[in-house]
């Protein structure tokens, strides 16, 4: 398995400080060793009940920045592991002038607003580093423009971008030599506001949008009633108007007397008739009307 290496402090080692690079390893190991930019610096014999391994540097040195990794084997005789990640040894130099820097648009901006950061130095042709206070990494690098000016952007900046700003740079012969941070700037991003009435407007429009669907739903149904009303009229007026329709049969009312009475008085069979919604047809040819009649005469008939 990989093993991994750390360096302590992680941060601000100036020329002369001591460091520690420790290799952390995943299994119990008999050596050790250490890499500086591909080539052996350093090979440590270490206990195995150990599972790290320290290399100090007291008083460093320029030629001890540097890339570094670290590997290990079981045993002497054993096949090494695969070396480590890199880890980045940068030492502050405080004989380079620090860099300058300005902030553009000046600290308080809206959110979303693009924010752009100038750095620059004296004479150095160097690549210069944006740091934030409280970050451990520089936020960007960019080698500089015309030898001693970089320009770093912030996009749509947000409240979690406020904080204090400083550049750094690396000249580009000593690539991991550094100067101190420079001057600083101060960005304060502020929540952008909404527009005034634009609460109300989004009320009013939430109302006026609710109104409108009601009547049109309103409107829908009263349209599917009157269309049902006519349709049904319509079948209705269909149904009486078919020439295919039967004539309805006259009905027949009869009045009866009791028999009691019957004597002296003529009975009558009449017929009673429904009025028909169908159109007159013409007239048929006279029929001579016949009338029953029966005459009880008291005496001999």
């Amino acid at each position: 398995p990989r093993p991994s290496l750390s360096l302590h402090p992680s941060q601000g080692v100036s020329l002369g400080d001591n460091v520690t690079l420790r290799c952390h390893l995943p299994q119990l190991a008999a050596w050790v060793r250490l890499y500086r930019e591909g080539h052996l610096s350093y090979t440590k014999r270490k206990k195995k009940e150990q599972d790290a391994a320290e290399f100090s540097f007291v008083g460093t040195l320029r030629e001890h920045a540097g890339r570094y990794r670290c590997q290990y084997s079981v045993s002497e005789s054993a096949e090494v592991s695969v070396k480590s990640d890199p880890v980045e040894l940068v030492l502050t130099d405080l004989r380079y002038p620090p860099s300058r820097i300005s902030l553009h648009p000046e600290r308080h901006v809206g959110t979303g607003t693009n924010v752009t950061i100038h750095c620059w130095n004296k004479d150095y042709g160097a690549t210069f580093f944006l740091h934030k206070d409280g970050s451990s990494d520089p936020l960007q690098r960019q080698d500089s423009s015309g030898g001693d000016t970089a320009t770093f952007t912030l996009f749509g900046v947000t409240p979690a971008d406020s904080g204090t700003y400083r550049c750094s740079y690396r000249p580009w012969r000593y690539a991991f030599m550094s100067s101190p941070p420079g001057d600083s700037v101060m960005l304060e991003v502020t929540p952008t506001a909404a527009p005034p009435g634009a609460a109300g407007s989004s009320h009013g429009n939430l109302v006026v949008a609710v109104v409108g669907g009601c009547t049109a739903a309103f409107v829908f149904i009263v349209v599917l009633i009157i269309i049902f009303l006519l349709s049904a009229r319509r079948r209705r007026t269909q149904r009486d108007e078919s020439p295919c329709a039967p004539p309805r049969k006259p009905e027949t009312m009869e009045f009866q007397v009791p028999s009691s009475d019957s004597e002296g008085l003529t009975y009558l069979e009449l017929q009673a008739v429904t009025p028909s919604t169908q159109p007159p047809s013409p007239p048929a040819a006279p029929q001579p009307s016949v009338i029953y009649t029966e005459v009880a005469v008291r005496g001999n008939h």
